[in-house]
């Protein structure tokens, strides 16, 4: 019995020393940095609760399909972070596709994925902890909401 109650806090250290390697090496090395060159679409996102700002360009392919993706800004680690695994999760996938992934996602940061939905988030599935901090789930889907925005020919985004 003892011994269970070990192994859970273990796993959830792991799972905390996990989530914190992966949001430090996407804040500073994050992936597909810059603005995309003939973006066929474009958004800011913006979260007044903290001040982040990015601006996110999209390139989409005939069969609409992100063929590139690219974020600029500034923002958190949080954030960073999660721009930055967002254009990797989306680049290739239709528009149907990134729109499904954000739904996912949004559940899992806000607490309510099921453990089916996170194992299909794959690395994305270390922002499960996000839940717990209300307040930082804004930081977490920023740059979604911006991708959301830029994908319905809107040209801002907000966390408000």
């Amino acid at each position: 019995r003892g011994g269970s109650d070990r192994s859970d806090e273990d796993r959830s250290q792991a799972t905390t020393e996990l989530y914190q390697q992966v949001i430090l090496d996407h804040n500073r090395s994050p992936r597909n940095w810059g603005p995309v060159e003939a973006a066929t679409h474009r958004a800011d996102g913006y979260n007044p609760l903290c001040g982040d700002r990015y601006t996110i360009t999209v390139r989409l392919g005939n069969d609409d399909t992100i063929e590139e993706i690219g974020v600029d800004g500034a923002g958190c680690a949080i954030s960073k972070a999660s721009a930055s695994m967002m254009t990797e999760a989306v680049k290739g996938r239709t528009l149907e596709q990134a729109e499904a992934l954000f739904d996912q996602f949004h559940t899992l940061v806000i607490g309510e994925a099921d453990e089916r939905v996170a194992t299909a988030l794959g690395k994305l599935k270390v922002f499960s902890g996000i839940a717990e901090f209300p307040a930082r789930v804004k930081c977490a889907t920023l740059s979604w909401h911006a991708l959301q925005g830029a994908l319905a020919g809107k040209e801002a985004a907000s966390t408000e």
